[in-house]
């Protein structure tokens, strides 16, 4: 198999990865970006966004991101839409993976992202970007003056629900055990706000509406009963999961819960490997700051290699 080397190969097609690969390719560094077959990251299920800065009007996700994708294309990034199944970090090139390619790079930038927890419901699936969704402070917005479910019970669920409540008439709180696992003064927060009503020992079952949410199914775990309540919107917050699998084995840190761990100026503990984006803030998860640390991460990988030229 053919090696294909590249002085610098980004690894995500996000804000994040799609922002680096701009300023990279700006760099005259002819960067390498693997989108994966499924590419685009979080914002190809986010339907309307009306607060990326530039934009007047709402954009869709999918639009936005093939305008970042043209973008980059236009001052010389290379775009292959390719999954990566392993990397080598431990040896010079670093060398990077896929199904059916191998490639050499100097520098790396991790920009995998990370994917929100679903419940797995069919319903979720159908009416996912109609009503369906799983981050408030991305979404809350066009509820304004409706009734709103969220689903969770630690602390991003109770986060998802006050953010809410700015804005909805009314915010249900459905949790499957009997007390939230939230920090206490969240808790304690949530449960002084008159907005925010809780509905404990539960799980959705179903979501309800043709071309939007209309309502949710619910099942008590205790009773076995099932019960309909009529709603707008249903927000799932039951966790993220950062798409690191493929750095298993390759001596990159991670976090407890998978996330890549960050020493600073977008480095990791291997020189040379840098991160952007979700797959390493577990916080914000917001479009503008994943591109913020995309451009970050390809100004110190552009520094990096100037200083390591050979």
């Amino acid at each position: 198999m053919f090696m294909k080397s590249y002085k610098l190969i980004i690894i995500g097609s996000g804000p994040a990865g799609l922002t680096a690969a701009i300023y990279a390719a700006r760099a005259e560094l002819q960067p390498l970006v693997i989108a994966g077959t499924v590419y685009g990251g979080q914002l190809m299920l986010t339907s309307d966004i009306g607060n990326y800065p530039g934009f007047v009007e709402d954009i869709k996700g999918p639009e936005l991101i093939k305008k970042m994708i043209d973008q980059a294309k236009r001052f010389g990034a290379k775009i292959v839409f390719e999954d990566v199944s392993a990397v080598d970090f431990s040896k010079r090139p670093l060398l990077v993976r896929t199904e059916n390619q191998e490639y050499q790079a100097e520098a790396v930038i991790i920009a995998t992202g990370a994917s929100a927890k679903w419940l797995g419901l069919s319903s979720e699936t159908r009416l996912r970007g109609r009503g369906v969704s799983g981050c408030a402070t991305c979404d809350g917005f066009f509820f304004k003056d409706k009734k709103v479910v969220v689903i969770g019970g630690g602390d991003a669920a109770i986060e998802e629900a006050t953010y809410l409540a700015k804005f909805a008439t009314e915010v249900i709180v459905i949790h499957r055990r009997d007390s939230l696992r939230a920090s206490k003064i969240m808790q304690s927060r949530a449960q002084a706000n008159p907005k925010i009503k809780f509905i404990w020992n539960s799980e959705v079952v179903e979501i309800l509406g043709d071309e939007k949410v209309e309502g949710i199914k619910i099942k008590n775990l205790l009773t076995g009963k099932e019960t309909e309540i009529p709603t707008d919107g249903v927000f799932v917050a039951i966790g993220h999961e950062p798409s690191t699998k493929f750095l298993a084995a390759s001596g990159i840190e991670l976090d407890q819960k998978g996330y890549v761990m960050s020493r600073g100026q977008s480095r990791t503990n291997i020189e040379g490997v840098f991160v952007a984006g979700d797959v390493e803030d577990h916080i914000y998860r917001q479009a503008v700051t994943a591109a913020a640390a995309g451009c970050r991460a390809a100004l110190e990988a552009e520094w990096w290699l100037e200083k390591h030229e050979s």
